[in-house]
C-alpha cells in the first residue's frame, strides 16, 4: 500500500474568474483519480501553520493586485514563515498567479519568500495574464494534476 501522503491548496478567490480557477484546481485533484493523496483546500486567511506543516505539497494561488500578490496571500506568508522555516525546507511548492497585468511584481515577490523558505519549486510560477481567457482553467487543471501525480508517484 502506498503511503498517503497531503496536498495543500492554499487559494486566493476574491473574484468569480478566481474562484472558478479554484473549482477547476479542486476538481483536477478528483479528475487525477488517484487514491493515496488527500487534497486540503484553503483560503489564505484560513490556512494555519499546522496545515502547512501537515502538507507534503503546496500550491499557492494569488492574485496581483497594485503589481504585488495578494494582501491576503502576503498574510499567509508572514503567519507561517517562522514557524515552518526549520522543518519545512524542501517543500514542494507550485504557484499560479491570476494577473491583469504583467504579473512581474507578483511572480518576483512570491518566488523571493519561497526561497526564503527554502521550498522547492515543482515548476516556475504559472502567470495569467491579461483579458480573462478559457486557456486559464486547463493550465490551472494540468498544473494541479501534474503537482497530484507527481506526490502521488512519491517523485515531488
Amino acid at each position: 500500500m502506498r503511503e498517503m501522503k497531503n496536498l495543500l491548496l492554499v487559494l486566493h478567490t476574491p473574484s468569480d474568474n478566481t474562484q472558478r480557477l479554484a473549482e477547476v484546481a479542486k476538481s483536477a485533484t478528483q479528475l487525477a483519480d488517484i487514491d493515496n493523496v488527500t487534497v486540503i483546500v484553503k483560503t489564505p486567511l484560513q490556512t494555519q501553520v499546522e496545515d502547512v506543516l501537515k502538507a507534503d505539497a503546496i500550491i499557492i494561488g494569488t492574485t496581483e493586485n497594485f503589481g504585488y500578490m495578494a494582501g491576503l496571500t502576503k498574510d499567509f506568508f508572514e503567519r507561517i514563515y517562522y514557524p515552518v522555516l526549520e522543518q519545512k525546507q524542501g517543500l514542494p511548492v507550485a504557484c499560479y498567479i491570476r494577473a491583469g497585468l504583467d504579473g512581474t511584481g507578483s511572480k518576483r515577490a512570491v518566488e523571493s519568500i519561497v526561497t526564503g523558505l527554502r521550498w522547492r519549486w515543482i515548476q516556475p510560477p504559472l502567470v495569467l495574464k491579461g483579458e480573462w481567457s478559457g486557456a486559464f482553467d486547463e493550465q490551472v487543471a494540468e498544473l494541479t494534476m501534474a503537482v497530484c501525480a507527481g506526490l502521488s508517484l512519491n517523485i515531488l
